[in-house]
């Protein structure tokens, strides 16, 4: 649950950003897509877009308009629309009638029925060096010009409401209304995220700080985590070696277990504070979620490392 209690804007400290974070919000993640006016199937992406009218898409996408497109064909992450010198490919994060959730068979059952609809549809991204145009039903549900609007509002250290809208390796997507943010998985949380869906889920409605607005290359960069304060900068004045505390299970690894012992703080119980046998490891006496005591080592607040020693597992 997040906090209302947020920093002011003179409280946050804004990161640069990170070309990193803005890794492709497609991949064609079978790299087919089905076309029945082929015959068959053909590869995704630049071979299908030779005929598009790139200026036009420029401008569509510059004045933030809605155009009706017909789906000719589908992959299982999205649709290939086209009409009238366009032709891209809709998300299944941007499509609105996509339930969360659903198995690959429901999926390929519901991209099926979208074949020769037409839909009302905003660019998201133009990219013709990669000849790749991608668009979404979702950001056109917030009507034209919508996008413009939220650029010239959004400002660093103002604080957001959004819906996750796509869940990848590398970060977040959040639909502000009519654009859409990246939580960069370094943002999530003050502690250690294994995977982006550990924390937040697709649908799920969330608040958010503003990091960085660049319309020039439509990104908003988003943070969660600079809602609350950083925890490690106080650890020192709250816990000290010796301590012994309670803490969560948070994973296991082949030199020991992870450890939560607040949010945002995580440490690592080593192997060799545990009673363990010649070749076992954590698993063998700790799972994730299990609540054990264990004795403070050393604190290390600027590198966020924390050592552990496992006295009880209860």
């Amino acid at each position: 649950m997040l906090t209302k209690r947020y920093p002011s804007r003179a409280e946050v400290e804004i990161p640069a950003p990170d070309e990193g974070w803005w890794a492709a919000v497609l991949a064609d993640e079978d790299g087919r897509v089905i076309s029945p006016r082929e015959g068959g199937s053909k590869p995704a992406g630049q071979s299908l877009l030779t005929l598009v009218d790139w200026q036009r898409v420029r401008d569509i996408y510059d004045q933030d308009e809605i155009v009706s497109l017909r789906v000719q064909g589908y992959n299982r992450g999205g649709l290939l629309v086209e009409g009238d010198g366009l032709q891209g490919f809709v998300p299944v994060s941007h499509l609105v009638e996509m339930p969360n959730g659903v198995s690959e068979e429901e999926r390929r059952t519901i991209l099926s029925s979208y074949m020769g609809r037409s839909l009302k549809l905003k660019v998201i991204e133009c990219e013709p060096d990669q000849e790749r145009v991608v668009f979404s039903e979702r950001a056109a549900l917030a009507g034209e010009g919508r996008r413009k609007v939220l650029f010239r509002a959004l400002k660093p250290g103002e604080c957001v409401n959004g819906t996750v809208t796509n869940v990848t390796d590398f970060g977040v997507f959040v639909d502000l209304g009519g654009l859409e943010g990246l939580i960069h998985v370094s943002e999530l949380s003050w502690g250690r995220v294994q995977h982006p869906s550990d924390v937040l889920s697709i649908g799920e409605e969330i608040d958010a700080l503003v990091l960085h607005v660049s319309e020039e290359n439509a990104r908003v960069a988003l943070s969660i985590k600079r809602l609350t304060s950083n925890p490690w900068e106080t650890i020192p004045e709250r816990y000290k070696p010796g301590d012994v505390v309670q803490v969560v299970i948070t994973g296991i690894a082949r030199f020991g277990a992870f450890a939560r012992l607040e949010e945002g703080v995580e440490g690592l119980i080593h192997v060799s504070s545990m009673s363990l046998g010649l070749g076992q490891d954590a698993g063998k006496l700790v799972s994730p979620g299990q609540r054990v005591q264990v004795r403070i080592l050393h604190i290390d607040a600027e590198k966020r490392r924390l050592g552990l020693s496992l006295v009880s597992v209860e």
